[in-house]
This record gives C-alpha cells, sequence and structure tokens, in this order.
C-alpha cells in the first residue's frame, strides 16, 4: 500500500504529525517549528517512536515567515544553521501532502474578547499566507489546514479571514469546500476523551481530479464520518487508571512548596503543580460538590466562593472541576499558567491535572513524551491537535488520496 509523503508546517509538538504516522499510510519529509521545546519534543519523539534518525535535520527550527532562507537553507545566531526544505523535497516525485495550522490565538474567539483591538492587529492573523506560499511552491496533491471554529467569524481587516484564505488558495490552484461550515468537527466524536471543536480545511489541487467541489462534499460528508467512534471517551476512562497523588495539607510542606506524595510511577510527568492550601481546599470543595451528588455550586455561587477566598471579584468563571463520566472539556495552552478549570474530579486529590493526564485527555500516547518545563509541557500540550483525531482524518484523507491518484 502506497504511503504518502508530507510536510507539516506550524507542526509544535507534533499532534497532527503523530496521527498522520501512526495511520501508516504517510511517510514524513520535514517539519518547520519556531518555538524550541516543541522542535525538541518532536525531535525526540520522531526517533524514539518512529525510528526516524536524521528528526534533528527533518524537524526545522526555524521562523516560517523568513521564506527564501525557509527553502533554501539559512545561518545565524539565534536559529543555528539548516539547509532549507528544498533540501527534503523530491523534486521529481514532489510532496502528496502539506499539513498543518497558523497559531489560532488570532482567530480564537476568546482571543478576540480580550484584546482591546479584537485581535485585528496581530501579525498572527496573516501567518497562512507563508503556508499558502508553501504550498504554491511544493503544489501538493492535497494540503490539511487546521484551526480554531472562530477563524469562521474572524474579520481582521473588515473582510472575513475565511474569505481572504479562500481567495488565496485559490489564487494559487487549489479549491477547499463552499460550505466551511462542513469543515467543522468535534474531537470527541473521533477518539478523543475531550469536547473539541476544531475546524478541518481540506484543499485540493485544481486539475487533480473532475469535480473538486463533489470529492470535498464527500470526504466530510462520508469518508471522515467513517471514523467516528461508537461511544464518547469519559474522563475517568481516560485518566481514572493512573496513580493517586494525594496531597499534604500542614504547612511544614508548604513552606517547602511541596503538597503532593506521588507513588513511584512508570508513567513520565505525572507529577502535579504545587497548589497552596487555600486552592487545595477550593479544589476539595468544588469536587465534592460533584461527588456527593449536590451540585450546590453554579457559576454564581462559584465567584462568590473566589471572592470569599481570594479577595477580590472576578468578571469570569475561574474554576471547573472536570465532569468524570463525560469527556473533558477543551484543554487550553493556558494550563501552563494555572490549572484552576481543570480541578481532577477525585476530592481527596484536591489538585488540577497532571500533564500526563492532560497528554491522556488529548489522546497523546503514554510514551509520548515531552521535552522542557512543566509550563512548557502544558502549553504545547494545550496547542496540539489530538493525535487520535489526526489519525483519524489521515486515514479518511488517505481513502480520499486513493481515489484522486
Amino acid at each position: 500500500m502506497r504511503q504518502y509523503k508530507f510536510i507539516d508546517l506550524f507542526a509544535g509538538c507534533g499532534g497532527l504529525e503523530d496521527g498522520f504516522l501512526q495511520s501508516g499510510r504517510y511517510k514524513d519529509v520535514a517539519a518547520v517549528e519556531w518555538l524550541k521545546p516543541q522542535v525538541d519534543t518532536l525531535r525526540h519523539r520522531l526517533k524514539s517512536r518512529w525510528n526516524i534518525k536524521d528528526a534533528d535535520e527533518r524537524v526545522m527550527h526555524f521562523d516560517i515567515q523568513r521564506e527564501d532562507e525557509l527553502f533554501g537553507g539559512w545561518e545565524d545566531a539565534e536559529f543555528g544553521k539548516g539547509v532549507g526544505l528544498d533540501h527534503f523535497v523530491d523534486k521529481e516525485n514532489g510532496i502528496d501532502v502539506i499539513i498543518g495550522g497558523p497559531p489560532c490565538q488570532a482567530y480564537s474567539v476568546a482571543g478576540r474578547v480580550r484584546d482591546e483591538n479584537g485581535m485585528k492587529d496581530d501579525y498572527r492573523n496573516y501567518l497562512f499566507e507563508h503556508y499558502l506560499n508553501v504550498v504554491n511552491r511544493y503544489k501538493p496533491v492535497l494540503f490539511v489546514f487546521e484551526n480554531v471554529p472562530g477563524i469562521l467569524s474572524a474579520t481582521p481587516s473588515g473582510v472575513p479571514i475565511t474569505d481572504l484564505i479562500r481567495q488565496g488558495f485559490e489564487r494559487v490552484g487549489y479549491e477547499i469546500i463552499d460550505d466551511l461550515k462542513m469543515a467543522k468537527v468535534n474531537a470527541a466524536d473521533y477518539g478523543v476523551p475531550q469536547n473539541r471543536d476544531r475546524v478541518i480545511i481540506v484543499g485540493i489541487r485544481k486539475g487533480a481530479c473532475e469535480n473538486i467541489q463533489f470529492k470535498l462534499k464527500y470526504f466530510y460528508s462520508e469518508l471522515l464520518p467513517r471514523y467516528k467512534s461508537e461511544k464518547k471517551i469519559t474522563v475517568k476512562e481516560s485518566i481514572g487508571d493512573l496513580p493517586s497523588c494525594v496531597p499534604f495539607w500542614d504547612e511544614e510542606h508548604h513552606k517547602k512548596r511541596k503538597s503532593h506524595l506521588v507513588p513511584a510511577c512508570k508513567y513520565t510527568w505525572h507529577r502535579p503543580r504545587y497548589h497552596n492550601l487555600r486552592d487545595m481546599d477550593t479544589f476539595r470543595t468544588l469536587a465534592l460538590d460533584i461527588e456527593s451528588g449536590r451540585r450546590e455550586y453554579d457559576s454564581k455561587k462559584i465567584s462568590e466562593l473566589y471572592e470569599e477566598k481570594v479577595g477580590s471579584k472576578s468578571p469570569i468563571h475561574r474554576y471547573h472541576v472536570l465532569e468524570p463520566d463525560l469527556p473533558s472539556t477543551t484543554i487550553i495552552a493556558h494550563l501552563y499558567k494555572d490549572g484552576n478549570r481543570f480541578i481532577h474530579y477525585d476530592s481527596k486529590q484536591s489538585r488540577s491535572i497532571t500533564v500526563r493526564e492532560a497528554a491522556r485527555l488529548q489522546s497523546f500516547d503514554d510514551d509520548f513524551d515531552f521535552v522542557g518545563s512543566q509550563g512548557n509541557a502544558y502549553q504545547m500540550i494545550g496547542n496540539a491537535v489530538p493525535p487520535q483525531l489526526a489519525k483519524r482524518v489521515a486515514l479518511a484523507l488517505s481513502k480520499l488520496l486513493d481515489e484522486i491518484e
């Protein structure tokens, strides 16, 4: 069975890439990412899991906005030395697929609400143009452009970003689905223990097949749904077998900023962040409320609890306990700052989730290790494409590629 060659742009720690490799239908050619912990993590994964010996060269630590050097090679103090994408692309046979998605903060509804200018001035609004230019250079049969649902409503310059994306890809010879609402999926339907809405934009090169709109509708309405799970996976099913991390409740340990007793564990990154006694008591109270079935703490009461504990008011709902019998809420990169909206459901543990628990809720395998600090790990997990979703998209896409071939 043929393996299709792909390039991964804005690769992060490799969630999308790992899913494509898990499908068995694709071969990694190169990847580009500019954040060093993510680069180190992806390189480590490709070497340790996929036996890609030249991963240090294939995973390029570089800024995609510097296009001439991206293609031809570079040497500087910040990014070291690299041979460029052209070195890895077979001039005769080319590339079959380009995958990736620009950073989503500029498209997210939450990001636009927080920013005083609604993210209109954020350079990340236009990073898709560099993705487009790589597609234009290598002319793959297909591309996969992943992003947040907010991209469907983002208008940074007064023009819908989706119009700019559609026009840009048409200009270089690609079609995307007319009705982009068809491209919205929930990861919980595809084996990920988490409600996570995403937009998966697939583009087909003009001339690769007849009636491209028909093919795209077929992909979204028939091929991709074939890979849905029979049932949704719950938080407890996902993380319930991990060892408990029991909190210390005495001042002596807290003075040393040590608040959890972690048993010998075969899993990497299963150690919670430090929590002070006040936060631990809040977590315990809220988890007990769910365990007991009382469920007294609605949004208003949680805000009152925050004011009582912290001594100040908050305009937003700051705490959330993960429901054990439902998929998780969306895992976000904010986890690197605090885990108050990702409280473990077990009141005895009185803590937020560990890196390994966050990774499982994102469907990362237990042998997927993260290189960097605890904050780095939380951030890259929150920004990643869930590998299980990526795998199922990859399998559906391989069927489409088979038909086009």
